[in-house]
């Protein structure tokens, strides 16, 4: 009997110990948890055991425990009672963490809320109907069946596809939709660092509006008496400024810090050293995509307008009316990794590049813009362009190089492949099980052109 009591009692010292020496550590998985479990239930509308069993079934992060206050619409999370970590929602601004020193809505009221007055009958992307075009260039038998074949069967959790959508000439052709789980049409879901993309449009409109040009010097003002002053808002689009960085999410570092200790991950991101002479080297550098988002910022010098300009400029133009893009605790847009939209509306972002930047005759990026986005980065070996990844080397060779893509944590993927027309969605829960490459050739397979 002594013996069995003293187990718990050995698991609980156990678990001091390695709180006490990797106590940092487990507010990155408190911060993730919390963050993650949020915007799952108050931005998407998800059942939380379903969050749970889905987007927080990993590393450390599926030991924490998660306490949801739907009245303050919060959410507590911590390790076995050890670094707690908040994350509220305000509406227009999704859910952000915050910490002791917060005051209740220090941002002011907003919505996006818009009544969208159509019929569910229409085709997309005016509606929801798939498209009743028949291409005789397409085998749609071996379409679906492509598709069909990036899903779990059953109750697997191996490939883990949450939904694909294929856009062939501007129509939709096919869609599925991991039923098994819950995932409908209408479930939100996360882009991740599809986010850079975003960045990258708000950008291209800026541009357009002759408020911002690539080849100008980043206005960050406190980077103005040091060598950091160099930085070129290309160089920061291209993942090229010379920035020192430390991306490792299975660790503490910048990346981590920024998303889940620091509330002004602009403020955190741009603090970043000199490391070397802009455009010399590439690395993947989630601070830069939020140094952008803190520059567009600045140039709107208007938060009103700040918090309004992706929803006006861009997402209802393009009818992405399910987009929610989520800031931090002091209401910077987080343009590296927050933002949650419906598939079938993360296609139309995809179909906006195709359409190099002009949606129904309005040109919503500047001319020439998309092909400079799908231009390599002269250190990035064909592998990356301006906040967009490059298949120019050849990384998935069973795809035509000239696809490019956004590319998100656990999977997320906005494919464009302007040779053959198409734009492919698959957003999912992970992806070291999924093959990018053969999901791809299945689909290309469908098409005789």
């Amino acid at each position: 009997m002594k013996k069995k009591l003293w187990i718990p009692l050995l698991v609980v010292l156990i678990i001091l110990i390695i709180g006490t020496s990797q106590y940092p550590k487990l507010y990155i998985a408190t911060g993730y948890g919390a963050k993650c479990m949020a915007s799952g239930v108050f931005v998407a509308g998800r059942d939380p055991e379903n969050v749970k069993a889905n987007d927080l079934d990993y590393s450390l992060v599926k030991y924490t425990n998660n306490k949801i206050d739907y009245i303050e619409k919060s959410v507590t999370t911590s390790l076995y009672g050890l670094a707690k970590q908040k994350a509220i929602y305000q509406e227009g601004f999704g859910c952000f963490l915050v910490d002791e020193s917060y005051q209740k809505n220090p941002l002011p009221s907003y919505s996006h809320t818009k009544e969208i007055n159509q019929s569910w009958r229409k085709q997309w992307p005016d509606g929801d109907m798939t498209s009743d075009t028949i291409f005789p260039e397409v085998d749609l038998m071996t379409l679906k069946n492509a598709v069909k074949a990036a899903f779990d069967e059953s109750d697997a959790k191996v490939k883990r596809t949450a939904s694909v959508v294929v856009v062939y000439k501007g129509k939709l052709l096919f869609e599925e939709y991991w039923k098994e789980h819950s995932i409908t049409p209408e479930t939100k879901l996360w882009g991740w660092s599809m986010n850079k993309s975003i960045v990258n449009a708000l950008i291209g409109v800026l541009v357009k509006q002759g408020k911002l040009s690539v080849t100008s010097i980043a206005p960050v003002n406190e980077w103005q008496e040091d060598p950091r002053r160099e930085i070129t808002i290309s160089d920061l689009l291209h993942m090229s400024s010379g920035l020192k960085w430390n991306e490792d999410y299975g660790d503490v570092s910048d990346a981590t810090t920024m998303l889940y200790r620091e509330r002004d991950c602009f403020k955190s991101a741009m603090s970043a050293p000199f490391d070397k002479k802009p455009n010399t080297e590439w690395k993947y550098s989630s601070g830069t995509a939020n140094i952008l988002s803190g520059i567009i910022r600045r140039t709107l010098n208007n938060d009103k307008i700040y918090f309004e300009f992706p929803y006006q400029e861009l997402f209802r133009k393009l009818g992405m009316y399910s987009m929610v893009l989520e800031t931090d605790a002091s209401g910077n847009f987080i343009g590296s990794s927050y933002g949650y939209a419906i598939a079938r509306d993360w296609a139309k972002f995809g179909q906006l590049y195709l359409q190099n930047g002009v949606w129904k005759g309005d040109s919503i990026l500047p001319k020439g813009w998309v092909d400079y986005t799908r231009t390599s980065a002269d250190a990035a070996n064909g592998n990356y362009g301006a906040q967009f990844w490059l298949n120019r080397s050849g990384n998935l060779p069973d795809v035509p190089k000239d696809m490019y893509a956004c590319q998100g944590h656990r999977g997320q993927r906005i494919f464009i492949i302007p040779s053959k027309q198409l734009v492919v969605v698959r957003l999912g829960f992970a992806e070291d099980k999924f093959d990018h490459n053969k999901f791809l050739k299945d689909i290309l397979s469908a098409f005789r052109n």
